[in-house]
This record gives C-alpha cells, structure tokens and sequence, in this order.
C-alpha cells in the first residue's frame, strides 16, 4: 500500500494511492497514519479490505498539499557515510561500523514544502536517502531477517545539510542537520510487501533540472537489514521511528571548487524507484 497524509500543515487527513493511481480518503477508517496505526494488523487490514471492497472515497487532488507521511513521529535516526561511491567522492575511508546521529523529529515536512536555508549558511547541501519506518519495537535484534520483520515500509528522504555547520564549527554534526525544514519527507510511505528488495532502488537528485545524484541502494555498505539490526543494539526502536539511510555520491560538498551549494530561488526535485518524487524550492530563513 501506498499510504500518505494530505491537506495544510498540521491538519492533515490519512489517504491512499490507489494502484490505478487515485488519491483515496482513509478518514473513516483511521484516523491517522502514525506508529500505533503500523503496529497494529487489524487496523492495517480494514485498511486493505476497504481498498480492494472499493469502499473509499475518492479525494481530488488538485491543488491538495501533501504533508509527511508519517505522524508523530518519536525519533530521526540517520545513517552517515553509508554508500561506497559517497565515501569515495568525500575521500574518507569507508567506516567499520555505521556512523549514527539524528535528526530532530520537528526538521520533517512535507515532500514539497518550503526548504529554508538557514541565516548565514554558505554550505547548503542536498542528500537524496531511502527512510526506513519502522513498525515494531525492535531492541537487540538478532539477525537480518528479525530485522526486516520489524520494518513496516520505506519513504523518500531529503537529508538537507549545512556542510559548514557540520564539519567546521566544531562539536558533532548536529548543527549542521537540524536546522527547520532539513527533512522533506514522502510522498508515501509505501509498505515493505511493496519493496521486496530494499537494496535494488534507484536514487536520483536534479537541482534546476541538472541531474546531481543518480546512484543505487546495492552501493550500501551496511545495507537495510543490518542498519536495523545494529541500531537496535544502541536503542530501543519504536513504530514510528525513522531510520534515513546514507546518500549516494553527486553531493554538492563531493564537486570540485566551486562548489554548487543550495541558494533561494533553487529548485531540487528528488525520487527513489517506486517510492515517489520531491520537489522543493529554496527560500532564505
């Protein structure tokens, strides 16, 4: 299923993509989609039962905002230097272990919502990453197939950061990853009996139209299931949560001098292979 949120920020109402590609209204049947709808099989499943009954409604979509796809969410938890090709391009060593920090939940909005760029950046960077959801609590899980157990489905993410922030204004990365609007999120979240194969999805970037990120999951070096199991190691995972995976190279900080940075008035539009498409414009904060 492909399951999202649409209307105003803060107000939205639980939808459907049909697979003939129709918008359909889930308001009377749940009242929203969030943790407690994933990990609960009988509200998933009148859900599925009313699509295929072709009991819900048909929403138009014409001019409806559609907001992140997930609400309330209780964490952001974001894999670093997670793709051969991006360590590569930034001249770092691919890392033993995965490098783990997080996003505040509060950084996520709607996948064509307003980025900001924050006052007095000059790095402003964009990362194109497949989010996990995750749809069970999940601590100290013991092997890959435990840990996919506990994936309710995947998600387009925009990993917006501030590379100087980041990297040169000393302390951990936090800074440059947490600024307002630094997690576009959606347009679905697509259930994981509709992505058999987490590690074979295509993953592009365009900003102003020009192709910048054009890589592959199988470029993962701590693939889906062992980022799962091994966060699970180090915390406690709850339906709802969201685990960001790592982007491939084409990043703005990967370029040669001078560098392409984010400016107001850019647009950048994104997408992962049957996850569904982005497109932001940049303003100034």
């Amino acid at each position: 299923m492909k399951l999202l949120r649409v209307g105003t920020s803060g107000s939205e109402r639980p939808a459907l993509l049909d697979a003939d590609g129709t918008l359909r209204d889930l308001s009377g049947v749940v009242t929203d989609i969030d943790g407690a709808l994933l990990a609960d099989p009988a509200a998933l499943g009148r859900i599925r039962s009313a699509a295929e009954a072709g009991e819900l409604p048909e929403l138009d979509a014409a001019g409806l905002r559609v907001g992140p796809p997930l609400a309330r969410i209780g964490k952001v938890v974001c894999i670093g230097l997670n793709y051969h090709d991006h360590a590569r391009e930034t001249g770092v060593e691919p890392p033993g272990e995965p490098v783990v920090f997080f996003k505040a939940a509060d950084t996520v909005i709607g996948p064509n919502d307003t980025v900001l760029v924050p006052r007095g950046s000059v790095k402003t960077d964009w990362e194109v990453e497949l989010a996990i959801v995750i749809g069970r609590t999940a601590r100290y899980l013991g092997s890959h197939e435990e840990a996919l157990a506990h994936v309710a489905g995947y998600a387009v993410a925009h990993d917006v950061s501030e590379r100087e922030f980041q990297i040169e204004r000393g302390g951990t990365w936090d800074k440059g990853k947490n600024c307002e609007t630094f997690n576009p999120l959606g347009p679905w979240l697509v259930t994981a009996d509709e992505v058999p194969d987490p590690q074979n999805l295509t993953l592009k970037l365009w900003v102003n139209a020009e192709l910048k990120q054009n890589g592959t999951t199988a470029e993962q070096i701590f693939p889906v299931a062992e980022v799962v199991r091994y966060v699970s190691q180090f915390m406690t995972l709850y339906p709802g949560d969201v685990i960001n995976t790592g982007t491939p190279a084409g990043v703005a900080m990967g370029a040669p001098e001078p560098k392409p940075y984010l400016r107001a008035g850019d647009v950048v539009e994104l997408e992962i292979e049957g996850l569904g498409r982005q497109r932001q414009e940049l303003k100034d904060a």
